[in-house]
């Protein structure tokens, strides 16, 4: 299976795009900010937080690339999530629900982008994501 996140819109607070699972269109997403980081990060491949100068902590959103993707449970969030592994700069993210960049810390919001700078039914749309991939063996997040 093969999720697609589109970056459509990237403000100077946060960012929009549009989530497919096999090229069909589900949701609006919203992240942090986009900004230029380093292909790599010698820390985060070790599993320790990121240091790099370039990124700005809980407002950085992830580097475009393809990410596997696999349910785990969340502490924080008391159910089992979306979780992308091997993201360089990030240890931890997940695609959860919220409504605006500041519930990111560099995650993946879902929902309906109808209000600027926010997305609504995000619960909605997170349990929409999660009945659709689960029980796939393989999933893949492709952001452009």
């Amino acid at each position: 299976m093969k999720l697609t996140l589109k970056r459509i819109f990237k403000g100077e607070t946060y960012a929009i795009g549009k989530l497919y699972i096999d090229g069909e269109y589900l949701c609006e997403t919203i992240e942090d900010v986009v900004r230029k980081l380093p292909m790599t990060c010698p820390n985060t491949s070790k599993g320790i937080a990121c240091k790099c100068q370039e990124k700005v902590m809980h407002e950085t959103a992830i580097p475009a690339g393809t990410y596997r993707v696999t349910m785990e449970y969340s502490p924080k969030f008391k159910r089992k999530l979306p979780y992308l592994h091997n993201v360089p700069h990030f240890l931890g993210i997940l695609i959860h629900s919220g409504n605006t960049a500041q519930s990111s810390s560099g995650c993946i919001i879902v929902g309906k982008n109808k209000v600027k700078g926010q997305v609504l039914e995000s619960r909605v749309a997170l349990d929409a994501l999660i009945e659709r991939i689960n029980g796939h063996g393989s999933i893949t997040i492709t952001i452009e």
